[in-house]
């Protein structure tokens, strides 16, 4: 039993681990950001597929949770693409400490789709939050661009993530990710169509380093990643695991000084503002997750 509980923490560090590395990925691989995403999402999307002919999954919905699912696939493929952008425009530092932001967000996105109060101290860590991104901004004001991406991003993930919590309430995240990462490519290509004038012939020549990347990338870092944090959900409390995930940018950002230390090393004012970005999510993770917040916080039940 032990055992089996050390394998099931090993395996969610090695998903967070994963996390992280996508970012590293984005760095190497050569193409844009449209082209890379699309790439992704259906390389994701057809595995994902096969996966569910193997396992003989169920995967018919309504058309207005068809529509539903499609939206999340927009704001997936919005959140991906204004990530890379932000790694090609800025770096990855800058764009993982950016992605942190979006626990600021998501505190006030979560209570607009919940119907919640705002929580006093989701205003208070939201003030922190936007201090240590002023520190980042004053002391990188040359990647202003990677930085409003990179919050941009974050404010689509957090979106993301909202609304997907309503959607495993009913279906399994097998089939949510399927639907969603197919109507990313639909839209996707919607948008090369009408805004790009269609796909040119360079769009499909990719060198071979890049086929690699973009594979890892869809299968280990997408699909894989995606299904792996379902099954160790069933074994790991779900503060383990949202905390464990927070350190997301923590694994990216020491991958990055490591692998591309001319590029990445930022300045103390940076390092400074991104500790106080993490600290604040970490903190807000740990509170909300307590046993005393959730008492306080589930309401009472009315007598029959």
């Amino acid at each position: 039993m032990q055992n089996a509980k050390l394998k099931n923490y090993l395996h969610l560090h090695f998903l967070v681990f994963i996390a992280g590395f996508t970012a590293i990925l984005g760095e190497l691989i050569s193409i844009g950001s449209i082209p890379l995403v699309w790439y992704r999402m259906l390389i994701a999307g057809i595995l994902i597929f096969i996966y569910i002919k193997i396992i003989r999954l169920k995967v018919t919905v309504d058309k207005r949770t068809m529509v539903r699912f499609f939206a999340a696939g927009v704001i997936i493929a919005l959140h991906w693409i204004t990530f890379f952008e932000a790694i090609k425009q800025s770096n990855i530092s800058i764009t993982l400490a950016m992605f942190s932001t979006g626990a600021f967000f998501a505190s006030f996105i979560e209570p607009l789709i919940y119907k919640r109060r705002i929580i006093w101290f989701e205003i208070l860590f939201g003030i922190i939050v936007v201090i240590g991104v002023v520190l980042i901004t004053q002391s990188e004001i040359k990647y202003i661009n990677g930085i409003l991406l990179g919050i941009s991003s974050a404010l689509f993930s957090s979106l993301f993530a909202v609304m997907n919590g309503k959607f495993t309430e009913k279906y399994s995240a097998t089939v949510i990710s399927f639907y969603e990462f197919i109507s990313g490519v639909v839209f996707i290509t919607l948008f090369i169509l009408i805004f790009k004038g269609g796909f040119s012939k360079e769009f499909f020549i990719l060198s071979t380093l890049d086929w690699i990347f973009l594979f890892i990338l869809a299968s280990i870092c997408t699909a894989y990643a995606f299904i792996g944090a379902v099954k160790v959900m069933k074994f790991i409390s779900p503060y383990t695991v949202v905390l464990s995930y927070n350190l997301e940018p923590i694994y990216g950002i020491a991958l990055a000084l490591i692998l591309f230390p001319e590029t990445e090393t930022m300045s103390p004012q940076f390092y400074y503002g991104a500790i106080l970005v993490l600290l604040t999510v970490l903190t807000d993770g740990i509170i909300k997750n307590s046993k005393l917040f959730k008492k306080k916080t589930t309401k009472p039940t009315k007598a029959d």
